[in-house]
């Protein structure tokens, strides 16, 4: 079955030609699970570092997937395979990691802190950040298909948003919650020793693990749980924590999971038909357990007993505490209440809420607004119709003019150069079909018409009957057989309070229904925490303490095109991150008017001119003019931000390295240098200065009394550092496209 699998994955297409491992040419990810699969044997992997990881076309894949990453502009292998040996050989890297001849320390760059008394930082070169790529993209094949559904994060497709959807959709009657919170930690060497442990159950590759603990041991990676830098694009993280993540907690996940399918075998089955469940009056609510995990943030759920949810609090502490040594924070892992606590989980609040709290009724002054609408609407067509049927009127006695007008002046009748008696005549009869549907809708004028012809006429009266012909009795009776057939309405009136009772009913039996599950159904609320916004953008400096916007004066230094682009990337962020919360109308009132008029604000304070000046200048959409003197938007226009909603799932960076990263262009005459993003050759750099808002300020993004909790925050290190970059880098750099992650900051130039 196995070679079977190997020759599905390996001939993706019955007429593709088979691929050289060994030749310079990039990998589709079948190709990569082909190679990997063939060093599976007696269920493990072998020699997977040798015989994959080393080979040239893996490493150049795991070039192009950093390139790709970073927005770079090699598009084909050709320019791509340029690029990469402008900086190394590939061949002669794979033959020293095959050879263990590779050396991580001289890969390692030590960036020293702005201060005696900061932390310095480890950063990978471009070199070996190829080499953590490559092991990423092997240990994802291995490991992805293995782990369990609610693991999120560092996998493709199922990130932030995927575990919203799922807690939205899924969850349903929660009782109790609590989440995990760690301590600040690092990994130290039992959590290492043990990773490679669960690593060497799978994988039978000593070279391999010696690789990861190397890259532990000279600090190039760093697992720090507890802390706020995880998934935010950070410098600080490398592209191997979070799948190296998800192996650790790889065992507790499978036994989260064997709990959730006990638990759901205990609980009795019912089959209740359609009738008994129309009927009955009895709600059953078993018992559930839910759990989701983001990466170091883990949420579980119970709908039971707060008895069970303490017992599984417990096991859960002394799992993670016990078989994976990590360090708990037992007093602020508490215990809360899913419907009169909220609590906050991957950056938004979440809280148990009546079906009514997410689609809630329409309210009365909405109603009165929907009745008015509704005869706006029918007074409008009215007019039309009423404007229809003049006109009609018009054409037609010109039309009945011009021909009795022909007539007469014609001595030999009246002719027609085109035969059209059979369109006018098709004209006519629609119009007449729709007089005669339009009377007979109206159930007044059937019954006006009605009353005039059949009462008060003296041929109704027997001794008149009497009298009269028989032909014209009978003639009369056929008459008034057809008037009551046509023209009483009172199928059509039985018919109309047919169709009002049976909507009546249906609002009253939805009535119920809503009410009945307000009484006996929970479910999720997921919340912009709208009071962290504030706080984040008050700190950024973005509105005053009233809460009014205000400008940047730290951003008078740089273009104006530059300012529009921060705010914009600032803004964007946001609107992505929170695009599936209940209260995003909120969101989008912070970008679309505090971030937006800040900017203006910048803008006019910058060139000393009014607010006036400056949106009559720069528009309210913040138009800017390019080189060649046409109109570009970046920040999003307000009816872009009205239009904005839940869209697809996704893995947004949050907002924090956006917002606390400034780049200030540098007046100086230096000698240009290549552009820092990942196999970007471009000489056409300008040189900026990272200037941080932690530093700004003289904070520190640990302390939660003058921070905001939650909030990340890019290493202090790279603190008036001088980054050369290319116009496209700078530009997605600004728009929040990519982040110091996808650049080389070990490139860094020394300016005085």
């Amino acid at each position: 079955m196995l070679n079977t699998l190997k020759r599905i994955i390996g001939l993706k297409h019955p007429f593709s030609v088979p691929f050289k491992p060994f030749s310079t040419h990039t990998l589709t990810k079948s190709q990569l699970e082909s190679l990997v699969l063939d060093q599976y044997s007696d269920g493990t992997f072998c020699s997977l570092l040798q015989h994959v990881v080393t080979l040239p076309s893996v490493l150049l894949t795991a070039c192009q997937n950093i390139s790709y990453s970073a927005h770079s502009t090699a598009t084909t292998t050709t320019t791509l395979l340029t690029s990469v040996s402008n900086h190394f050989s590939i061949d002669q890297m794979g033959r020293e990691i095959s050879q263990n001849k590779f050396d991580i320390s001289s890969c390692c760059v030590r960036v020293a802190p702005p201060s005696p008394s900061g932390e310095p930082l480890i950063l990978p070169n471009l070199k070996l950040k190829v080499l953590i790529e490559a092991i990423r993209m092997v240990l994802e094949i291995v490991y992805d298909k293995k782990f369990v559904t609610f693991s999120y994060g560092g996998r493709v497709g199922i990130g932030r948003h995927t575990a919203i959807r799922y807690l939205k959709n899924k969850v349903t009657n929660p009782s109790w919650w609590f989440n995990i919170s760690f301590c600040p930690n690092k990994f130290d060497e039992f959590n290492v020793d043990k990773l490679c442990s669960f690593i060497g159950k799978k994988i039978k590759d000593d070279m391999l693990i010696d690789v990861i603990k190397k890259l532990f041991e000279y600090q190039v990676v760093r697992v720090e749980l507890g802390g706020c830098y995880l998934g935010r694009g950070f410098p600080q993280e490398s592209g191997l924590c979070s799948i190296l993540i998800n192996i650790y907690f790889d065992g507790f996940d499978t036994q989260v999971q064997e709990m959730k399918l006990q638990m759901n075998r205990k609980n009795p089955k019912f089959e209740l038909t359609e009738l008994d469940l129309n009927n009955s009056k009895v709600f059953y609510k078993p018992m559930k357990l839910y759990a989701v995990r983001y990466l170091d943030e883990i949420l579980l759920i119970t709908s039971g007993s707060k008895v069970l949810t303490r017992v599984l609090k417990d096991w859960v502490l002394d799992f993670l505490e016990g078989n994976l040594g990590l360090k708990v924070d037992r007093v602020k892992t508490a215990i809360h209440s899913a419907v009169s606590e909220k609590i906050i989980f991957l950056g938004m609040e979440l809280q148990a809420v009546p079906p009514s709290v997410l689609d809630p009724p329409m309210s009365e002054k909405a109603i009165r607004a929907r009745k008015k609408y509704l005869r706006q609407k029918e007074v409008r067509s009215l007019e039309l119709r009423n404007a229809r049927e003049r006109s009609r009127k018009k054409l037609g006695l010109k039309i009945l003019s011009h021909v009795f007008k022909k007539l007469k002046q014609s001595k030999n009748g009246f002719k027609f150069e085109f035969q059209i008696e059979n369109e006018v005549r098709d004209i006519f009869r629609t119009w007449a079909d729709e007089v005669v549907q339009e009377f007979l809708g109206s159930l007044e004028e059937r019954w006006n018409w009605h009353r005039r012809l059949s009462r008060g006429d003296f041929l109704s009266l027997r001794h008149v009957r009497d009298q009269l012909p028989q032909d014209l009795v009978e003639a009369y009776d056929k008459f008034q057989e057809q008037v009551d057939k046509h023209l009483m309405p009172n199928k059509a009136r039985m018919a109309l309070e047919e169709e009002e009772r049976r909507e009546r009913e249906e609002e009253e039996q939805k009535y119920s229904e809503l009410t009945v599950d307000d009484l006996t159904k929970l479910c999720m609320k997921v919340s912009a925490p709208m009071e962290l916004v504030r706080k984040a953008v008050r700190m950024a400096g973005f509105t005053n303490n009233m809460g009014r916007p205000r400008p940047i004066n730290s951003l008078f230094a740089l273009e104006d095109a530059d300012i529009i682009k921060w705010y914009a990337g600032v803004g964007r962020r946001w609107l992505d991150f929170f695009c599936c919360c209940h209260n995003f109308k909120m969101v989008k009132t912070v970008v679309s008017y505090h971030l937006r008029f800040s900017c203006i604000l910048t803008l006019a304070h910058k060139h000393e001119s009014t607010k006036t000046e400056a949106i009559k200048h720069y528009s309210k959409d913040l138009k800017v003019s390019d080189m060649n003197g046409n109109k570009e938007v970046y920040f999003p226009t307000e009816k872009d931000v009205k239009m904005m909603g839940d869209k697809n799932l996704s893995d947004p960076k949050p907002v924090d390295g956006a917002m606390s990263l400034a780049l200030i262009r540098l007046a100086s005459n230096e000698p240009s240098h290549s552009c820092v993003a990942h196999f970007c050759d471009s000489f056409d750099t300008i040189t900026y200065r990272v200037r941080l808002l932690q530093n700004h300020l003289n904070m520190n993004p640990l302390d939660e009394a003058h921070c905001v909790k939650g909030m990340g925050a890019i290493h202090g290190t790279l603190h008036q550092k001088c980054l050369p970059l290319c116009a496209d880098h700078i530009n997605d750099l600004y728009m929040g496209k990519v982040t110091l992650q996808d650049i080389d900051c070990t490139s860094f130039v020394e300016v005085d």
